[in-house]
């Protein structure tokens, strides 16, 4: 599992995101957070996962690129949204993937 670096957090945990993303990578249980990543299917710009499903042993969390959390479906939606017009108003297109995919690389050869 990948975690991009400024991830998104919705407004209600955003001081425990660090937390959050402890207890996912340590398979804590959570109740009601969804985890939002880059699509695995490219009919789709993101998925949104409830974290209980990442606590499954052969869940396959390699493939993963998690961009955002949040707590509650609605919530994992609305930011979804927003983290979609970010890249819209970034890039003037929907290439989520190849928006945060060519971020990270970036990232990665500044740090």
């Amino acid at each position: 599992m990948i975690w991009y670096k400024e991830y998104y957090a919705g407004e209600s945990i955003a001081k425990k995101k660090e937390r959050i993303k402890w207890k996912i990578l340590h398979r804590a249980g959570q109740i009601d957070i969804y985890v939002i990543t880059l699509s695995s299917s490219p009919k789709n710009l993101l998925d949104i996962i409830p974290s209980w499903e990442l606590m499954q042993k052969h869940y396959p969390k390699s493939e993963l690129f998690v961009v955002g959390v949040d707590k509650g479906y609605e919530n994992a939606m609305e930011l979804a949204g927003a983290i979609v017009m970010d890249v819209y108003n970034e890039t003037g297109d929907f290439k989520v993937k190849d928006y945060f995919l060519e971020r990270q690389r970036e990232s990665g050869e500044r740090g």
